[in-house]
């Protein structure tokens, strides 16, 4: 079906009145929009329509079929091993890539890891890398599948190749309230993620205070939706639900959760953070073919951290894509921020919740992160906190530490970090950090199966 025989108007009529479109007229409407066929204001009608009244299953694998074919579609097959990657649906101090992805590498399994920056409340990995003085990830496909080839391992951005139509799509979805759509969010992800060249996928599906999706149920629902469609393309899929309730770590920020990676890959990172990073990574290894089971797989993660080859593994790509190493084997001498604030509490008790959301966006008011696409972020601006979910605190005693070289938002930034943390009384009930495990065959409870 030509674009010219294609009624954009009795198409988005259909989907107003919640009809089913067909695999070949979603197909056309994408390719139309990414060549300019088809003016904004008509897809913007069209988003309204799919946001309103849904994509089923056909209707979503179509949809993220005609991005993931709107470019490139990588060929790692020349590449030894099963290639592996991971997503993230975006949290507050969520650095897992950082340390993950050098874990799975060191263990044998190909990591062709392709992410995104920052925007809102959530830290992006492209940033948190571009910390590291002088690391490039704007590396070009050649060079992508050369890096791959020599270490297990490439971090990178999404090129101009990669899904354009999720580029054009996300920016107008953006700007016309259509984001919090399930299927389209999970075209969104799959469709990048597809393209990469991978075998498999392990996704982190988070829900809480600090997620994209707030509802627990919510994001069971899209993670169903992102197995279900790795699955259809022929993909190993596997989702872990997450809990967002309070940040990831103790530091939020670029340079800072770099710093904190550091620390997890020598084996001395905050529970949390291991504990995520060595079940994703067991997983990985496990989809990657180099053990039988995830638990098996967490073993051998566990083991290239502590005999060291995560950590070598992370400072050879740095070192491969430009980055300063000696910050690596020395964080200590990274520059340090003009103003390191302390926040202090004002009652006795107990941390009874932390609003990961508020921190998020106190961490952005000190510059961590952006308010809008083109702002520039300063790496050592962000939070180190002192005080967690369930801690003890006496009145004056330090919550956390405000870094920023800016005094601009800093009263801003206090205001928003003291009402995301209440203290009360009453010990809280902390729910696991790891709530179940969804595949093809359904929920389990059942973390490693």
């Amino acid at each position: 079906m030509s674009v010219h025989k294609l009624n954009i108007v009795s198409l988005i009529r259909k989907k107003r009145d919640n009809e089913e479109l067909s695999p070949d007229e979603i197909k056309t409407l994408i390719s139309a929009y990414a060549k300019d066929q088809v003016p904004d204001y008509q897809m913007s009608a069209m988003l309204m329509a799919m946001f309103i009244n849904g994509l089923n299953d056909e209707e979503s694998a179509a949809f993220t079929s005609a991005m993931l074919y709107s470019g490139e579609v990588l060929d790692l097959g020349s590449i030894p091993g099963l290639k592996v990657d991971k997503h993230s649906t975006g949290g507050v101090g969520d650095k897992i890539s950082l340390l993950l992805a050098p874990v799975v590498a060191a263990c044998g399994v190909p990591v062709p890891m392709i992410s995104g920056r920052g925007l809102g409340h959530t830290g992006g990995t492209l940033d948190k890398l571009e910390s590291i003085t002088g690391f490039n990830v704007n590396l070009d496909l050649d060079r992508y599948r050369e890096v791959l080839a020599k270490h297990n391992l490439v971090l990178i951005g999404q090129t101009e190749e990669i899904a354009p139509a999720d580029k054009r799509l996300y920016a107008l979805r953006d700007v016309t309230a259509t984001v919090e759509s399930i299927p389209l969010i999970a075209g969104s992800i799959m469709s990048k993620k597809l393209a990469e060249g991978i075998d498999a996928l392990v996704l982190d599906v988070k829900y809480g205070s600090g997620a994209f999706m707030r509802e627990k149920s919510d994001a069971i629902a899209l993670a169903q939706k992102l197995v279900k469609i790795g699955e259809s393309f022929g993909k190993r899929t596997l989702a872990f639900l997450t809990n967002m309730e309070q940040p990831l770590g103790y530091k939020i920020g670029n340079w800072l959760e770099v710093e904190e990676s550091i620390d997890g890959l020598r084996g001395k990172g905050p529970d949390d953070i291991m504990e995520l990073t060595y079940v994703l990574s067991g997983a990985m290894i496990y989809l990657g073919g180099k053990a039988a089971s995830i638990s098996e797989g967490i073993k051998l993660a566990e083991q290239a951290v502590s005999n060291g080859d995560a950590l070598r593994k992370f400072r050879d790509i740095v070192e491969e894509q430009g980055g300063d190493t000696s910050l690596i084997d020395h964080p200590e001498k990274y520059k340090k921020p003009e103003i390191v604030h302390e926040v202090k509490a004002r009652d006795d008790g107990y941390v009874f919740s932390i609003d990961a959301y508020s921190v998020g966006m106190a961490a952005l008011e000190l510059g961590a992160g952006r308010r809008s696409k083109e702002d520039r972020i300063d790496p050592v601006s962000g939070i180190v906190l002192e005080k967690k979910l369930g801690d003890q605190v006496k009145k004056g005693e330090t919550l956390a530490f405000l870094h920023t070289n800016n005094t601009t938002y800093l009263n801003t930034a206090e205001t928003l970090f003291q009402k995301a943390v209440v203290i009360a009384k009453d010990i809280p009930k902390i729910e696991p950090l790891l709530n179940c495990r969804i595949d093809k065959d359904g929920i389990h409870e059942s973390i490693t199966q």
